[in-house]
């Protein structure tokens, strides 16, 4: 199965990927970074799923329950049709707390006939080491029998026989499934299965209701904001750049990496754009996880940290797993926690900017903050002329990449902003220079006559497509014929087909050969406001023709 064959599920704790025909390939029990319960996405012979097959010649459609993040899977035949509602609960249980367990809820709904059915439920714990299930009472349960110990239980109205079984048997009732990482207390069933998903269907609703209404582009503005709220782990407020693992940039390629981790500039453009659509409550909790990671004076601050805050990610290849399409290594954790890329600092000081702008009321409050920020300045201004890895995490040479000093003087310019509304003239004035200072380095080092274009790094020939964000974030003005020509030049040299790689140069790892969707966004931003109004609007609808049935985009093309 293609990745692009799937939607996910999850409920601000783990997730799971579901294909189109309604097999759960990839779920991580009890959090986002836990050992996988099926992981058959990295291996389709003992990775474990959860499926079904059908007799019978079935069409298959399948969408989001309006403003959820519920997955509904619609079987068709000319005799029987049922669809499988598919979620993880989440919903408010009082005014301070939510409810959402590790577990998933599989509802069956027959609406015509009686459907042949075959169930394949196969969890393979441990990122499938070698796993034996036995029935209960009430549930069934698989254990892992060598290595750490793992389990998970499983609950539904039908009889074990009926779903451990090999046999096709006749689906004559509406039935509910729960696979959960914890023995149940409250008797399982049906009944309270549906009271589960109203409930969550609820929660979703009434989030999705707090969201702005826009003229344009509303259902894919409101899918994408389910998706990054989806994507919180609500414990701590840390974001996971992907729930997922090892899913390579190219086929056959080893840029396979483990991301299930908050990286401090993802996590900031996500909750820069939650304050920029009203939903603050994500914004203030990741600020807190922030500062709980960093507590103290202590001038540094890592790239990425683990979604309870985890300093240590240290990577592990798993190589009894044969990757996903073929394409090993899989890896658990991520070595990319030791580079050192200055470029979180502007993106991280933007956000506590704007977040300062929606809270002004909190000023008084914010001693903590603020010796954040002077923290974080501290470490720019130290370290601002030195070389790093740049934004995409290149694991080759430290170079004085241009994107990096960008962000070095947005840290610093946004510190210049914040020490204004704290009535701290002093260090107003006193950034004021340094931030003068980078930016004028910027200007005259970054830029390369001969290629008329700013460049991926000091003394480079070679782009870079996140040198788009020069204007955006307020270093060069969109009109300047040195960004106008920026962008043109990126354009042509960085685009195929209408997609648009990161970089094409040759890195430690060859050619880049997948084109980065995050990009065409860039691209069509810049090309708007330098007055290519037009091109800007083919290449957003281009880019959105890349998503898949359910609207949703990958991060490669």
């Amino acid at each position: 199965m293609k990745i692009e064959d799937y939607g996910i599920i999850g409920n601000c704790r783990s997730s799971a990927l579901v294909s189109k025909y309604g097999s759960i390939d990839w779920c991580c029990l009890p959090d986002f970074d836990s050992p996988s319960v099926f992981a058959s996405l990295l291996d389709d012979e003992q990775g474990g799923y959860f499926g079904f097959s059908l007799k019978g010649d079935y069409s298959v459609t399948q969408a989001y329950i309006n403003n959820t993040n519920i997955l509904r899977t619609t079987f068709i035949s000319s005799d029987s049709s049922f669809e499988v509602i598919d979620f993880m609960p989440i919903y408010r249980t009082d005014e301070q707390n939510y409810y959402n367990a590790p577990e998933i809820y599989r509802i069956f709904r027959i609406k015509k006939g009686k459907p042949l059915i075959r169930i394949e439920y196969f969890p393979m714990l441990n990122y499938a080491r070698p796993t034996k299930g036995f029935t209960d009472s009430d549930f069934i349960k698989h254990i892992t029998t060598e290595g750490r110990y793992e389990s998970v239980y499983l609950y539904s109205d039908l009889p074990p026989e009926l779903i451990l079984g090999a046999d096709y048997f006749i689906l004559e009732r509406d039935c509910f499934f729960c696979i959960t990482y914890n023995q149940k207390l409250i008797k399982a069933s049906y009944n309270r299965a549906y009271l589960e998903y109203q409930r969550t269907k609820v929660y979703w609703m009434n989030w999705s209701n707090r969201t702005p209404t826009f003229n344009l582009y509303q259902k894919e503005i409101l899918r994408s904001a389910l998706i990054l709220k989806l994507s919180i782990f609500d414990k701590s407020g840390a974001i996971v750049a992907a729930p997922t693992t090892s899913l390579p940039e190219a086929i056959g390629e080893t840029r396979n990496w483990d991301y299930r981790f908050c990286w401090i500039r993802d996590s900031s453009m996500v909750i820069k754009t939650f304050l920029q659509i009203g939903h603050t409550n994500s914004a203030r909790k990741f600020q807190r996880f922030i500062l709980n990671v960093n507590q103290g004076k202590q001038e540094d601050i890592r790239i990425m940290y683990g979604i309870r805050g985890e300093k240590n990610l240290e990577e592990e290849i798993i190589g009894h797993l044969k990757g996903y399409m073929n394409s090993p290594p899989v890896r658990k954790g991520n070595a990319a926690f030791l580079q050192k890329q200055n470029d979180i600092y502007g993106v991280l000081i933007d956000a506590i900017w704007v977040s300062l702008q929606k809270f002004p009321s909190t000023l008084d409050t914010s001693e903590e903050l603020w010796t954040f920020v002077r923290s974080m300045v501290a470490v720019v201004t130290k370290q601002w002329m030195k070389p790093d890895k740049g934004i995409w995490e290149i694991r080759g040479p430290d170079r004085h990449f241009v994107y990096s000093r960008l962000m070095s003087w947005v840290a610093v310019d946004r510190a210049v902003k914040i020490a204004g509304m704290f009535g701290k003239d002093q260090y107003a004035d006193e950034w004021g220079e340094i931030a003068q200072n980078i930016r004028e380095n910027i200007l005259s080092e970054g830029w390369d006559e001969e290629t008329g274009a700013f460049v991926q790094y000091y003394g480079s020939k070679d782009l870079d497509a996140s040198n788009l964000l020069m204007e955006e974030f307020g270093l060069i003005e969109a009109d300047d014929p040195r960004y106008v020509s920026t962008v043109l030049k990126t354009k042509e040299l960085l685009t195929r087909n209408g997609f648009m790689f990161r970089y094409i140069n040759e890195d430690d790892f060859g050619k880049p050969t997948g084109s980065f969707i995050l990009c065409n966004f860039w691209l069509v931003n810049s090309l708007y406001k330098t007055g290519y109004q037009k091109e800007a609007q083919e290449l957003f609808e281009n880019t959105l023709s890349a998503a898949n049935h359910l609207g949703l985009l990958s991060e490669h093309v």
